[in-house]
């Protein structure tokens, strides 16, 4: 070999080198994430408000819940700004495995424009959190608009095999926004079922209507939760709707029904499999589910 096909080789071997290094380091560290996210304990659940409602809307029912049941959940809230960039409150205790996660955001206004707005930005708060916490699974909870912006957000933007979703609630999601007539939808509801497909099959969803006059919760029609079921039903793993009647069943206030408050603490918190096929009453307030 010539002298200066030896320096072509050099050069050759040394751009490799140059090469190589960085993309070992990059797949030593992915495999290392990888293996932490496998192994890892902590589960958070992951909520979000409805409109209007910013990223401390939920500190009232995790206090209750902490106190109700004993129990230490810690609350990390978070609000995503028009610019993507995100400002955090709160913390995730070292030795929490089951952590309350807030996502609200600096435009929180309703309308299905503002909705797939807010469901981009969704996807900018996960990318942070699983960059921050080593999770590989969580539980969803979205409070009026919330369930809509976790609806369009699992069918457009999750898609990270590394991480499962296993359960979601909502109470007052209204699929078809004000409309009490379900053969009368709108976009958005369409655009749901046009995607349904999308959503991760081993999904379990338990969707909460409240009533106040037994047609709506003040504000969204039953009718339009109910919607939900053109979405889901028979397209997840479980599909379970729920309506619950009596003291604070309206929409602002149902946060606070303590029927709901043992719903989402047995079901979302304690993950119990197995739901209730008959109605249950306690005092003045009533579940009927249907599954």
């Amino acid at each position: 070999m010539t002298k200066k096909g030896r320096h072509a080789l050099l050069f050759l071997l040394l751009v490799l080198v140059i090469i190589g290094i960085p993309s070992y380091l990059w797949s030593k560290s992915n495999i290392t994430t990888i293996a932490g996210r496998y192994n890892s304990p902590l589960s958070p659940i992951i909520m979000i408000p409805g409109s209007s409602a910013s990223a401390d809307r939920f500190e009232g029912l995790v206090s209750t819940i902490n106190k109700k049941y004993d129990e230490h959940h810690s609350l990390l809230e978070l609000t995503v700004h028009t610019n993507d960039s995100i400002t955090y409150k709160g913390s995730i205790k070292g030795n929490d495995p089951r952590p309350f996660i807030v996502v609200g955001f600096e435009n929180n206004q309703d309308g299905y424009a503002n909705i797939k707005k807010q469901a981009k930005w969704m996807s900018v708060a996960f990318d942070a959190l699983k960059s921050r916490y080593k999770f590989n699974n969580f539980d969803a909870f979205g409070h009026s608009n919330g369930g809509l912006i976790w609806t369009y957000y699992l069918e457009h933007y999750f898609d990270d095999d590394t991480i499962n979703v296993h359960r979601m609630m909502t109470v007052g999601s209204p699929y078809n926004f004000e409309e009490k007539d379900q053969n009368k939808r709108t976009q958005m509801l369409d655009d749901f079922i046009k995607h349904k497909d999308k959503l991760p099959q081993d999904l379990t969803y338990y969707s909460i209507a409240g009533t106040k006059v037994y047609t709506d919760d003040g504000i969204v029609p039953i009718g339009s939760v109910e919607a939900g079921k053109y979405i889901f039903e028979s397209n997840i793993k479980h599909y379970t709707l729920i309506t619950l009647t009596g003291n604070n069943a309206e929409h602002s206030d149902m946060l606070t029904n303590q029927q709901f408050i043992s719903l989402f603490h047995q079901y979302i918190i304690e993950d119990r499999s197995t739901m209730p096929t008959n109605s249950k009453t306690r005092k003045s307030d009533s579940a009927q589910i249907n599954k």
